[in-house]
């Protein structure tokens, strides 16, 4: 409906010229041919991993293929385009552009591949039941027996991820049977029968058939090697990484690095940062702070880049239809240049016709980018509120049992307990005030300074005094968001910890600062404790946030002589 003003203008050049109907059918061979030149550009840069040049190229190229009504490859574009989003980790977005992609999908090949797409962007996000029905519809699409493999192999994964080990085992061993047949066999590849036999092993492996899962996942390792199958080999280390930490925990690190190096070398984030997560969990090498401390700093990195790669696609999409409306406009002032005297009656009529279908788009666009903040607001509002149900969960939802039971089996007319009842609810209503400061956003903003002294005085009381130095004449905005964050956060970990352990009545923090770093010194007068239990009492996570930007923290303390710290983060 948006595009009936164009349609009725194209209409109506129709009628008053043969001569403009031989210029416009040029123009359309010149735009298939501009087109097919920007899709081949945008392939090679996909190639190349070189993204947001090749998402650019790929939404120019669909521009221009929306306007001689090329569906086949309008389809393409956009599966190759929501491809480009899952590789960035925007499976929203993904669903988003398969879903404009499906009024194109006429043929079975590409409806096909937009269902595989939605099943892979619903299993990712963990809607494995919504991911097993968008495979089950593309693999009835796909008329090639070898080319439906790939959504029947996927809901046998979906089923490895619910555990449903059975059904897996029952699929991809079916799958397997079948490369062997005549209609298969003539076209599969070796990369296909490795796949299968490394799912099918790690199936067997995650059900109790460890032997027939070793064999089988190192089978098909082997087969990829010998294909110079190199990205298809980091999942087989890591699903053998899996399997030897429980018997062989130095093999397990040895197949993990294997994976991270792999991944590295081929810049495959997601990868890297499981093998790093086992060599954490395995926590048998000398190196597993690094470890923690690469992790940290590779998963900040990711969600960075990822977010960046959100900002510049909408960017792209916004810059596009920008430039689709100027070259309408240059289209029409050169219809108007082609029109003669006599027809400047019929010209007003399509200016105005122009006029209207830009006011439209626009009040599309702009409650298209609405509709989608609210959609982001909505998804982080949901993370957080399940972060916090969560954590209520488990903190005081055995509290409140224990009060009820309590207000149940006492009688309450009694003064003592009445009182004792009054201040078990005070102690929740205490716990669930500090649930909620800690999950407050941080303005890193100009209030910065602002919200961490309201922070810290929500830690006075009559009993405790916070005293905070010299935060004013610290140069806050020459620091990054991520180091004002991490600062923020370790701040509220000791103010936690303080209040958890330390029974202090008085809390000192003095903020100094030179070119180069920031220095924090935090001392009170508390009972302390032994250097070997801080990892047991939450301190481990903020000398893991310090080291995350290249920081450090000197903890010194010991029983009944206070506590002291020394955060040193770079400027």
């Amino acid at each position: 409906m948006l595009r009936s003003p164009f349609f009725c203008f194209i209409i109506f050049l129709f009628l008053f010229s043969c001569k403009e109907k031989k210029t416009i059918n040029t123009n359309t061979e010149s735009i298939r041919k501009e087109a097919l030149t920007l899709r081949n550009k945008a392939i090679e840069s996909f190639d190349k991993q070189n993204y947001n040049t090749s998402y650019s190229q790929f939404n120019k190229a669909k521009e221009l293929y929306e306007v001689i009504k090329d569906s086949i490859n309008i389809s393409y574009i956009f599966i190759k385009i929501a491809e480009i989003h899952q590789r960035n980790g925007d499976y929203y977005g993904s669903k988003e552009i398969v879903t404009e992609a499906l009024p194109y999908t006429k043929e079975d090949v590409y409806a096909a591949g937009a269902n595989n797409f939605l099943g892979i962007a619903d299993k990712e996000l963990a809607l494995y039941d919504d991911a097993i029905l968008y495979y089950k519809k593309a693999a009835k699409q796909y008329k090639d027996p070898l080319l439906r493999h790939n959504p029947i192999q996927n809901i046998a994964v979906v089923y490895i991820h619910q555990k449903k080990y059975d059904n897996a085992i029952r699929i991809l061993d079916s799958l397997l049977q079948s490369l062997s047949t005549k209609e298969i066999k003539e076209k599969a590849q070796p990369g296909d029968k490795s796949i299968l036999q490394d799912n099918l092993g790690y199936a067997y492996f995650k059900n109790g058939w460890e032997d027939k899962g070793f064999h089988l996942m190192n089978e098909g390792l082997q087969i990829r090697l010998d294909t110079k199958d190199i990205y298809g080999s980091i999942e087989s280390y890591l699903h053998l990484a899996d399997y030897y930490s429980k018997k062989n925990v130095q093999k397990s690190d040895e197949n993990a690095l294997l994976a991270y190096k792999t991944a590295t070398k081929l810049n495959s984030v997601d990868e890297r940062l499981e093998a790093l997560q086992i060599l954490i969990s395995n926590d048998n090498s000398p190196n597993t702070n690094k470890y923690i401390q690469h992790y940290f700093t590779l998963n900040d990195s990711i969600i960075k880049v990822r977010n960046n790669f959100k900002n510049k696609s909408a960017k792209i999409k916004y810059d596009a239809k920008k430039e689709k409306d100027e070259n309408e406009k240059l289209r029409l002032e050169k219809a108007e240049n082609l029109l003669s005297l006599q027809r400047a009656k019929y010209m007003r009529i399509v200016f105005v016709i122009v006029f209207i279908f830009l006011v439209i788009l626009i009040a599309i666009l702009i409650r298209y980018y609405k509709n989608k903040n609210k959609a982001i607001e909505f998804k982080s509002s949901y993370d957080t509120e399940t972060r916090i149900a969560k954590k209520i969960h488990d903190e005081l939802a055995n509290d409140v049992f224990q009060v009820i039971a309590f207000a149940e089996s006492q009688p309450l007319a009694k003064e003592n307990t009445k009182e004792n009842l009054l201040q078990k609810l005070d102690d929740i209503y205490g716990r669930v005030r500090g649930i909620s400061r800690e999950n407050n956003s941080i303005d890193t903003g100009a209030n910065f300074t602002k919200s961490i002294k309201e922070m810290l005085s929500a830690y006075n009381t009559a009993e405790r005094n916070i005293m905070a130095t010299n935060i004013e004449n610290v140069n806050w905005e020459v620091m990054d968001e991520v180091k004002k964050v991490t600062i923020s956060r370790i701040l509220q970990e000791l103010m936690v910890n303080m209040k958890k352990h330390s029974q202090a009545s008085l809390v000192v923090i003095k903020f100094e600062s030179d070119q180069k770093t920031i220095v924090i010194n935090y001392t009170d007068n508390g009972k302390g404790c032994e250097k070997s239990t801080i990892a047991k009492n939450g301190l481990q996570n903020m000398v893991n946030r310090a080291q995350a930007v290249k920081g450090s923290i000197d903890i010194d303390t010991e029983p009944n002589r206070g506590f002291k710290a020394k955060i040193v983060i770079p400027e």
